[in-house]
């Protein structure tokens, strides 16, 4: 039941197209399945492709290298960092309409790196891969999710990190997401989640990952999880994935202060539990948390009474939004002057 869709670096250059623009959607990070990797194999990474929110990136040739827009720092090290993997012109001039917010649990820093670094092969006539473009960026290090996300969307897992192997994770398995499911999401923007070597050194910092835990969350997500989705029962789904996110919840608390990561999110988390929700969880170190929902109604009735109930929280917003069954959109723009 698994489907793949075209490698969006595809995309046809019309005539008189002197513009490249690219949406890369968010993710969500459901969580490692093996962190010891006795068999060889370490990590292991379920997620879901989010339809917002989304960077978006515009590029054309320009006489030197130059990016605006949130996160136009990030934009310009992975063009400079594309540019010299693969000996392209780096002269483009990047405008960073939209980005995912930084730390999040969203994947900001691999959507931003492979729309930029995709946009600078596409201008300089290089075909490559998402899986090639996110290897060269060093993405892909722990987990494949966000280059899944780009390539295809859907629901994914990959098959964990060969050891002695700089190789991205290989996807074993892509899903899509239910037309009428729907995800909660609950963002503090006042905290960011761990990254770069606090990221390292917390991961490195863990208690040991038993053999036990990882074959019982492997269980949890071969033979519940999507098993579940692909027969559209959402119950099974969001109780398989409120487990796991329990398990790792707790295995991470020494590292982010307790099962999630920001305390305000954990007060919308339990107000949901008790509300009866099950599928509950935080994205990859937060502080995003995330709610599965069996349909739009549903959502709609819960976001209202999240607002409702933690309007005082100036810091927390929600939203409701769908799963992205498509991957990275690549647009082709003809722009004589300002676009």
């Amino acid at each position: 039941m698994n489907k793949t869709t075209p490698n969006p670096q595809t995309a046809h250059r019309p005539d008189g197209s002197n513009v490249v623009r690219i949406t890369a959607p968010g993710r969500l990070h459901l969580g490692f399945l093996d962190l010891a990797g006795t068999l060889g194999r370490r990590f292991g990474s379920l997620g879901i492709t989010l339809d917002r929110p989304s960077t978006i990136v515009r590029m054309r040739r320009a006489p030197s290298l130059s990016a605006t827009g949130p996160d136009a720092g990030r934009a310009l090290a992975a063009a400079v960092k594309a540019a010299e993997r693969f000996g392209i012109d780096k002269a483009v001039e990047i405008t960073v309409e939209t980005a995912l917010p930084p730390h999040s649990g969203l994947g900001s820093g691999t959507q931003l790196g492979l729309a930029v670094a995709t946009g600078l092969c596409l201008l300089n006539g290089l075909s490559l891969s998402p899986r090639e473009v996110g290897a060269a960026l060093g993405r892909g290090a722990r987990s494949s999710i966000g280059i899944g996300a780009f390539t295809e969307g859907g629901v994914i897992l990959d098959g964990g990190k060969k050891r002695g192997s700089d190789a991205p994770p290989p996807i074993l398995s892509r899903l899509p997401f239910p037309e009428n499911w729907r995800l909660l999401l609950v963002y503090d923007n006042s905290h960011q989640g761990l990254s770069g070597s606090e990221e390292t050194a917390a991961m490195e910092g863990l208690p040991p990952f038993a053999d036990t835990l990882a074959g019982h969350m492997a269980r949890l997500a071969v033979m519940v999880a999507l098993p579940a989705l692909a027969e559209g029962d959402v119950d099974y789904f969001a109780a398989a994935i409120g487990e796991m996110q329990r398990l790792l919840g707790d295995h991470y608390a020494s590292a982010q202060g307790g099962r999630y990561t920001s305390s305000s999110v954990a007060e919308v988390m339990d107000w949901l539990e008790s509300r009866g929700l099950r599928g509950l969880g935080q994205s990859s170190w937060g502080p995003t948390g995330f709610a599965v929902l069996g349909s739009p109604e549903e959502a709609e009735t819960i976001l209202s009474e999240a607002r409702a109930r933690f309007g005082d929280r100036p810091a927390l917003a929600f939203d409701c939004v769908r799963g992205a069954n498509a991957g990275a959109r690549i647009e082709w723009l003809a722009c004589l002057e300002q676009c």
